[in-house]
């Protein structure tokens, strides 16, 4: 049985809006409205337009996903984690290198100022090792182990520090998977490229359907739509195939309930 999942599948994708001003990003929200869950805001666009524009974003209903990667001392983080959560953001980044006392710490301030101020916790999301850095580049900075491995390491002590999920590849999701089994630990996965893109400078990337498969709860798409001629249909395109994978699976799910 197909069902219209695309209210879900759109909750799933996470559009990055790697852009340098605030005009060029409001145009993109109003292009791809009601097609995507959550707009991530990096380093670029928060230094050129600064916390304004996620409150402005946040103001007009839409969900904010804060991708700075806190990295620092503890108080440090959690300060900067506090005042993320007063933006009203859904989600926001925190480097795990940053070590279990600084994600802790930003943890308990976090929660500590949402049931002070009646606020909705934000969801930690603890960055593992970039997409964009492969086996020789971790050679150079001294991380010993396959990628796999260290972002599985890294996974399992952000879930005991008390994060709610991490940012990693899709190839490192079943090992995170077998070493943090709560379904509430999301997975979110940059480096989604449809299958006719370039890469650029993501050396980790996998097609949304194969994201899913291996899985992943969220997925991060930029410049496919960004640098599309037409970004709405772009989003429609990777949206249609998000929505048949779930479809899919419910399929299966159906049919397992109705085998018992």
């Amino acid at each position: 049985m197909i069902l219209d999942n695309r209210a879900d599948a759109a909750a799933r994708l996470i559009l990055a809006l790697d852009l340098p001003t605030r005009a060029r990003a409001l145009e993109f929200i109003h292009e791809t409205e009601g097609l995507v869950g959550s707009y991530k805001i990096g380093s670029q666009l928060f230094t050129a337009e600064g916390p304004t524009l996620v409150r402005d974003i946040v103001a007009r209903g839409q969900s904010v996903f804060l991708d700075l990667k806190f990295h620092d001392i503890p108080n440090t983080v959690a300060g900067a984690a506090v005042e993320a959560a007063r933006l009203g953001v859904r989600m926001l980044t925190i480097h795990a290198l940053g070590g279990e006392t600084m994600m802790r710490r930003a943890v308990e301030a976090v929660h500590d100022l949402c049931d002070g101020e009646g606020l909705t916790p934000p969801r930690l999301i603890a960055v593992t090792l970039l997409t964009s850095l492969g086996r020789e580049d971790l050679k150079k900075i001294h991380l010993s182990g396959t990628p796999e491995e260290i972002v599985a390491d890294l996974a399992e002590l952000a879930y005991s520090c008390g994060m709610d999920g991490v940012v990693a590849s899709a190839h490192e999701c079943p090992a995170i998977r077998a070493r943090v089994t709560d379904p509430r630990f999301v997975l979110i996965v940059p480096g989604i490229r449809p299958a006719d893109s370039s890469p650029h400078d993501q050396q980790r990337i996998v097609t949304p359907g194969h994201a899913l498969r291996l899985g992943a709860d969220y997925l991060v798409v930029g410049r496919p739509i960004l640098e599309s001629p037409t970004p709405r249909q772009a989003a429609e395109r990777i949206l249609a195939e998000i929505a048949a994978y779930c479809d899919r699976h419910l399929d299966t799910a159906e049919s397992d309930l109705q085998g018992n």
